[in-house]
């Protein structure tokens, strides 16, 4: 199992008990066929709706555990719009409308196993009135709109190449005045180069770079083998091309690996970070990826980069010299719906190049 959905797994194992027997049924039911990263989403989904119910006085308590199936049958359509509500208003954490449509859908879900499916000694379903059917949840974004909505927050052409050196060169000058940013620029540059240089001419997601072992990077046919994101099988990873672009930066960075990071041999993760108060490196977490990139891109002017974004800036370049279904299967998409939100994208990129040009000549 991958590193990523141990703790995911771990995580679920530890949450599920503070669950309601019926939700417990329902997290082993979907346990073959969903992984555990999924079902965790799950179980915080429905840890919000209960603790909503238990404050709104819909149910009596005293925790979660103790909500009864009673309970959700008499909710009214009144009390899911409500709830709806509070996912958009609350003060801290106020939800997207596509968070607030998954969570809805978490709980159709659940509510469709307890009527539908699932029943009791008599046969007769576990739950008799399910007003999550009557609970219609629209779509939360159309491909042509997740393309308006990255419209100028992604790197253009010869962008993708200055963003590299950047980090490769030009952010010392930047952070010079600050010793301790500067301590950590030199001990991680050639990393941090290596891991967006990776990202931009492959397009791997932040979870499939914290996954990588260095028995997963084939040098010579520039493959990386990858657990693919929503496929459940961890026996089997993914073969990943990433282009020549990233060699140079890959090569530098494992000539260095284990005397910079001083990497006991058991450790087999291909990017290592060493903690505070540690003497070994270790295997990165994912939110020090994210982070690494949020530093390195309010540096360079550009603060609404992300980790996803450069994989979306990857598969616009991408999407221009390929077709749909090679960047489809390049970026690991189980639909080619959502491969075109590029096809949007690269309408307009094409459009301000051929204006450049234009102006060029």
């Amino acid at each position: 199992m991958n590193v990523i959905k141990l703790k995911d797994r771990q995580e679920l194992d530890r949450k599920t008990p503070s669950m309601p027997w019926y939700i417990e049924k329902f997290i082993n039911y979907k346990l073959p066929d969903l992984s555990p990263s999924s079902l965790l989403e799950y179980v915080r989904d429905y840890e919000t709706f209960l603790s909503w119910m238990l404050a709104e006085g819909l149910a009596a308590g005293p925790s979660m555990r103790d909500v009864q199936l009673e309970e959700l049958e008499k909710l009214h359509m009144d009390s899911i719009d409500q709830f709806k509500m509070f996912l958009a208003t609350r003060r801290e954490h106020a939800n997207s409308r596509t968070t607030i449509s998954r969570k809805l859908s978490s709980l159709r879900s659940l509510f469709h196993y307890l009527s539908q499916i699932a029943e009791d000694e008599e046969f007769y379903p576990l739950l008799k009135r399910n007003v999550m059917a009557k609970v219609s949840i629209k779509r939360a974004n159309k491909p042509k709109d997740t393309a308006a909505k990255l419209e100028g927050k992604l790197l253009q052409e010869r962008e993708i190449d200055e963003f590299i050196r950047y980090i490769h060169e030009d952010y010392g000058s930047d952070a010079a005045a600050n010793k301790q940013a500067m301590y950590s620029y030199m001990l991680n540059r050639i990393r941090d180069t290596c891991i967006v240089s990776l990202i931009l001419n492959s397009g791997l997601r932040v979870s499939e770079i914290v996954n990588m072992n260095t028995d997963d990077l084939d040098m010579k046919k520039k493959l990386l083998y990858v657990f693919r994101k929503g496929k459940n099988d961890d026996t089997f990873k993914t073969p990943v091309y990433f282009r020549q672009e990233a060699m140079h930066d890959l090569q530098l960075y494992l000539s260095q690996r284990e005397s910079q990071y001083k990497a006991p041999k058991r450790e087999k993760a291909l990017f290592l970070a060493i903690a505070n108060g540690r003497s070994e490196g270790s295997r990165m977490t994912k939110r020090a990826i994210q982070e690494m990139v949020i530093k390195y891109a309010k540096r360079f002017g550009k603060p609404y980069l992300s980790v996803h974004k450069l994989r979306h800036s990857f598969a616009t370049d991408y999407y221009l010299r390929n077709d749909l279904y090679k960047t489809q299967e390049q970026l690991g998409h189980a639909s080619p719906e959502t491969t075109q939100i590029y096809a949007h994208l690269t309408d307009r990129t094409m459009a301000e190049a051929i204006d450049r040009q234009k102006r060029d000549d």
